[in-house]
């Protein structure tokens, strides 16, 4: 690799390969807003003290319900839980409660800091599941992109670490669509390093591919087609790490990094049905 700046920097700017990508984010706020007038939700819940840690719950009509929680993408530094409200109508008409954590954004807050953020998360959910209505053993995360490296990193906490009323199995499985789970190339990207200020020493504890998984819960990935190499061999590496958990996967033909999201969202698309599958899977 002669320059390898220029090449991470090409593989990883996934906006820039989808010239369309404007296009994509006005729909996904529109349909998002739409979904936010009309269907039952409860916006900004306070899991943390800072004003990134707030998290969208949408409910599901039956009691008792498993969570999905899904945690945007944007290279840690860009977008917010109010643009992918979109996701949520297809799990909740299919019986699962669905909540959506923001977290502080890059360069306010480095990665180390948003990984706490999203652990803090899920434990407040986790804690408050008897108030929302929904079941804490049943608890699945999704993310996308850098939301997907923030899922993986869930899977790889240590639970019992962070509180004592926390079971090691807290998270009981995981959809990782187009992430990152070694860090060490994104050092080198310097459109969205300039941001992040990753360095040497914060590959290692940042990495969930350079981790065990915490606990073998059963988990899907998924990458388009047509994204980068780098993207499909990021999705190639957390599922040769974490082989005990990997459970498949899913092809997705003629999607990129941004479409991805709305196969997720659609209840007639394989990979859609193949997160279902998983959320009914889940003990």
């Amino acid at each position: 690799m002669k320059n390898p700046a220029e090449y991470y920097s090409q593989q990883y700017n996934a906006r820039a390969a989808i010239p369309d990508h404007p296009r994509i984010f006005t729909r996904w706020l529109k349909d998002s807003a739409e979904v936010r007038r009309g269907q039952a939700g409860l916006f900004d819940l306070p899991y943390g003290e800072s004003s990134g840690e707030r998290l969208d719950f949408f409910p599901t009509s039956r009691s008792d319900a498993p969570l999905l929680v899904f945690i945007h993408g944007g290279w840690w530094r860009s977008l917010d839980k109010s643009d992918f409200s979109f996701v949520a109508p297809a799990f909740t008409r299919a019986g699962f409660n669905v909540a959506l954590p923001n977290y502080t954004l890059a360069p306010q807050a480095s990665i180390g800091e948003i990984v706490l953020q999203q652990l803090r998360a899920v434990a407040w959910l986790y804690r408050h599941a008897e108030a929302y209505d929904f079941d804490p053993r049943r608890i699945v995360v999704a993310g996308h992109s850098a939301g997907a490296h923030l899922a993986a990193m869930t899977m790889a906490a240590v639970w019992p670490v962070f509180g004592d009323d926390l079971p090691a199995d807290l998270v009981k499985g995981g959809i990782l669509m187009s992430g990152i789970f070694d860090l060490e190339p994104v050092r080198h990207a310097g459109f969205v390093n300039v941001d992040l200020k990753l360095e040497e020493a914060d590959i290692a504890v940042l990495s969930p591919a350079l981790m065990p998984q915490a606990h073998p819960a059963p988990f899907i990935t998924a990458c388009g087609a047509l994204e980068s190499e780098e993207f499909q061999r990021q999705t190639r590496l957390i599922g040769d790490a974490w082989k005990t958990g990997h459970r498949s996967e899913v092809p997705l033909p003629g999607l990129n990094h941004l479409t991805i999201c709305d196969a997720f969202a659609d209840p007639s698309h394989p990979l859609h049905l193949a997160s279902i599958d998983l959320l009914h899977a889940v003990k």
